[in-house]
């Protein structure tokens, strides 16, 4: 069995393996390392990621791209609509709130959400794993950013459901990047904590974090992020840079045409990495605007002048994660500089400055996030042996639930997973109700948020349920922070007592919501493994509880009944969506294997015209008449200006029934071409066949001899009379003697001949008949 780890970028994605020798990136079928995170709608079928840049030229309008940015967000939020100005595709709000994609598709108007986006990025990529593996894939973890708020790490999980994928886990890409930079450490020194910062500086946004490494385990103690600083940012001074000379130069509008934005973009995105290795470099485009050829010109200077701003803002979320991990500078042992964005010169100098040493690239910049997600995949999965290695990873918001009266109490002002809280973790709160209520989950600290997040998570229905007695009954509810950084309550229950308690009854104050302590559970990956194949997950042991408590519970005894939780995502897929998607995209999927069918009918048909007509004057020339030659040709190239004019767009029945038509054209004069061949050979056989039987009857009777002989003198005088009355026709015309029929001739001498002596054979022995446990009859007899 293969796992596979997936880095859904915002410009491109990348799929490790994990397989029995190790962890392998796979190619897709341009053999590239990296797959474009591109969705293209052409007329009638959809292009996906390297096809989908090649498409996206021709239908700008229908070319999806970034859609990462649109995952889980509100369409009203200000950030989403300066994200939207960058997209040439038309956009508008749903009913949820987010944001909903329309383009043509067959003649129609079609609406899409980011989510089926993502899921066709999904599908895209496990087809092309399973091509390149040769088998199935199901199980996988998927690279998420730290920012991700509940709704959007539930949107990935749903893209990957609609896809067929089950998501082992959602891993944050820092979390992942030290995943794969700790496991192979064997430098770990026993004085105490190697403390390393990971910065990906990613296509579109920066995150930064701090983790701890020990012999065995590694721990991650803070994550800080820019989510809208990245190399798109980069390559936008640059675009705007020479949007505004094309403007006064040339005098055209770049931002008017979509088309022109498209091609402008890409090449300042190849001239940022010019200017990488480079002082200075040009920029030439053909035809960009306006039938106007523009060149352009700039100074790594001038861009990092006009870089300044972005440069700075790098700065920010690096102290923010040192102030979070509670270190300082001089306490970091070593800086990780990785993400597609991170190679700009001018973001190298700062960090050096910042951190007083000189940023490491010992990790591949744009592989080591699926690397560490398949690394993951394979300790979470029960089929394969990872050596142990714990892995602890931190959940970078604030937490809290509150019911309909109030915040549910705790010791840290109403929080009930705070910042930094360990992933996964579980907590037990007990609640007294005497009929259904209502949870809240929320974000307890909006500061803490992305711009464009909403604070609000989900809510939960806890009931309904009937109590013995008026007073308010004792519930508990099992909130769990999950694997995925997705909060949830797993349980929840009632518990009765059957004894009266009279300590209960004089302390009221026991009747307030509360956490229970020292619940949350702490688990590392290796834990969760041994959860997946059929084992526990460990509880911490609890506080001791006070003495009077122990009194009190000693007196009595509970029951405890399962109360029915009704869970409501804010903004979130229900299953009836989830199974529409699930259909929609089996429809879509459906349409693209069609048309890739009918493409392999055309391209067959159209192989067929150009392959024959060299044939036909060359192999087949002496085996066709002139008249048939004729009409072949002038059948071909009909067919042939049919392709290029009104068969250029058909069924696949059409082109499956023109190359039937020609075939029966052209198969006459094929089979006496191949049928010459294979005659030869069966004569050498059949010649053969008649030496060798007449050699084998020499030991036998005569008339046996006589009778095997004639046989073959028969089969060799059919022979001899059909190849001269075949050798005296000419070759433009089917044969007398077929190649089959010789074969039947030579099957039927030799099924005659064998039966002749396989019935004169020698008898066999008396001992051999009587078998070795009979004894024989002479060798016990006596004379009297």
């Amino acid at each position: 069995m293969i796992v596979v780890g997936l880095d859904i970028g915002n410009e491109n994605c990348v799929i490790a393996a994990a397989k029995q020798r190790g962890i392998d990136v796979l190619l897709n079928d341009e053999s590239n390392r990296e797959t474009p995170a591109v969705v293209s709608f052409g007329e009638k079928q959809r292009f996906l990621g390297s096809a989908g840049v090649a498409s996206a030229m021709m239908n700008p309008k229908s070319t999806i791209s970034q859609v990462k940015r649109l995952i889980g967000l509100n369409f009203s939020q200000p950030d989403i609509q300066n994200e939207l100005r960058l997209f040439p595709f038309e956009t508008s709000e749903g009913p949820d709130g987010g944001v909903l994609i329309h383009l043509q598709y067959l003649g129609e108007s079609l609406t899409l959400t980011p989510v089926q986006i993502l899921a066709m990025l999904f599908s895209h990529l496990k087809e092309i794993a399973e091509k390149r593996l040769e088998t199935s894939i199901s199980d996988c973890v998927v690279g998420v950013p730290s920012y991700f708020s509940d709704l959007q790490r539930r949107a990935y999980l749903h893209a990957a459901e609609i896809a067929g994928l089950k998501t082992l886990r959602l891993m944050h890409d820092c979390t992942a990047t030290a995943l794969g930079y700790g496991i192979y450490r064997t430098d770990s020194s026993d004085s105490g904590p190697t403390y390393v910062v990971f910065i990906d500086i990613g296509h579109c946004d920066t995150q930064v974090s701090v983790a701890s490494f020990e012999a065995g385990h590694m721990k991650i103690k803070s994550h800080a992020f820019d989510k809208s600083l990245g190399g798109r940012d980069f390559d936008e001074v640059l675009f705007n840079y020479f949007a505004a000379q094309f403007k006064e130069q040339y005098h055209i509008d770049v931002y008017s045409n979509a088309r022109a934005s498209i091609r402008l973009r890409t090449a300042c995105e190849k001239l940022k990495k010019v200017l990488s290795a480079n002082a200075e470099a040009p920029l030439n485009i053909e035809c960009l605007m306006d039938e106007k050829d523009v060149k352009g010109f700039i100074k790594r200077e001038e861009f990092e002048r006009l870089s300044s701003g972005l440069l700075e803002r790098i700065r920010l979320p690096c102290n923010k994660a040192l102030v979070d991990a509670g270190l300082t500078v001089d306490e970091i042992n070593s800086v990780e500089l990785v993400g597609s964005g991170s190679r700009v010169p001018a973001i190298t100098r700062m960090l050096a400055s910042f951190f007083n040493r000189e940023p490491r690239r010992t990790l591949n910049a744009s592989e080591c996030v699926a690397r560490g997600c398949a690394l993951q995949c394979a300790m979470l999965s029960p089929t394969f042996r990872v050596r142990d290695y714990e892995v602890q990873d931190s959940f970078p918001f604030s937490i809290g639930f509150s019911s309909e009266e109030g915040p549910i109490c705790t010791l840290s002002n109403g929080i009930l997973f705070p910042k930094g809280q360990p992933i996964p973790s579980l907590k037990v709160l007990t609640v007294h109700r005497t009929n259904t209520f209502r949870l809240e989950a929320f974000y307890a600290d909006p500061s803490e948020l992305p711009s464009g997040v909403s604070s609000k998570i989900s809510s939960f229905t806890i009931g309904p349920f009937q109590v013995s007695h008026a007073e308010k009954a004792k519930v508990k509810v099992r909130v769990q922070l999950n694997l995925h950084g997705i909060v949830s309550v797993e349980s929840a229950s009632l518990v009765e007592d059957q004894v009266d308690d009279p300590f209960t009854r004089g302390n009221k104050h026991l009747n307030s919501d509360k956490v229970e302590p020292d619940v949350t559970s702490r688990v590392s990956s290796d834990a969760v493994a041994n959860h997946a194949e059929g084992g526990s997950i460990p509880q911490p042991e609890s506080s001791p509880m006070p003495a009077v408590s122990k009194l009190a519970f000693s007196n009595r005894s509970s029951r405890r009944l399962e109360i029915p939780v009704n869970e409501n995502i804010y903004g979130g897929m229900t299953k009836a969506d989830i199974s529409k998607a699930q259909e929609k995209e089996l429809q879509l999927a459906q349409q693209d294997r069609i048309m890739e069918q009918t493409k392999d009918r055309k391209n067959a048909l159209e192989s067929y015209v150009y392959d024959t007509r060299n044939k036909l004057f060359n192999t087949y020339r002496s085996f066709a008449t002139e008249s048939e030659r004729e009409g072949i040709s002038r059948n071909l190239q009909q067919t042939e200006e049919w392709l290029y004019e009104d068969g250029d767009d058909e069924s696949e029945r059409v082109y499956t029934g023109k190359l039937e038509d020609l075939k029966k054209l052209v198969d006459p004069i094929e089979s006496r071409y191949k049928d010459e061949e294979a005659r030869a050979q069966a004569t050498r056989d059949l010649l053969k066949c008649i030496v060798d039987y007449r050699m084998a009857v020499k030991s036998l009777p005569a008339s046996d001899r006589d009778t095997v002989i004639n046989e073959c003198n028969k089969a060799e005088q059919w022979l001899r009379e059909k190849t001269q009355q075949q050798e005296a026709l000419p070759r433009n015309t089917d044969p007398l003697l077929w190649s089959s029929e010789i074969k039947t001739r030579a099957e039927a001498l030799e099924m005659t001949c064998k039966n002749i002596l396989r019935s004169k054979a020698s008898p066999p022995r008396t001992e051999d008949i009587k078998g070795p446990d009979q004894p024989n009859t002479s060798e016990n007899m006596h004379t009297d």
